[in-house]
């Protein structure tokens, strides 16, 4: 999604001369529904299998921001030859923990289901 959201300002960015912005506006969108088109279809079985295997779909989701962050470094950097800043980085690390906060159960709310 990355590609499909982001790509069409580096590759239709600016308009040449005899385009019109509307045309650019059409190509971009075409463009990005076909690239969204295969994310999709990898992202919707992962999903139920996924869900399938316990992971309820908060989780699902959470886990899913996470990867399309990390993609959106990689598309940022190679794409736009944005850098990454410390910043960025620590605020990666933050919803990496995040993530970790979601996805692992937390020991306290098994305890309280074994006392009561």
């Amino acid at each position: 999604m990355n590609l499909a959201w982001y790509g069409h300002l580096k590759w239709f960015g600016r308009e040449k001369e005899g385009e019109s912005g509307y045309q650019i506006v059409i190509l971009a969108i075409a463009a990005s529904w076909g690239l969204a088109f295969f994310e999709y279809c990898l992202q919707v079985p992962a999903n139920r299998l996924g869900y399938h295997q316990g992971y309820s779909m908060c989780q699902l989701r959470i886990i899913q921001e996470a990867l399309s962050i990390t993609v959106f470094m990689l598309v940022a950097g190679l794409l736009a030859g944005e850098g990454l800043k410390w910043n960025y980085l620590v605020a990666f690390a933050l919803i990496l923990t995040a993530v970790c906060f979601a996805v692992v159960p937390a020991r306290s709310q098994r305890r309280s289901k074994s006392i009561d």
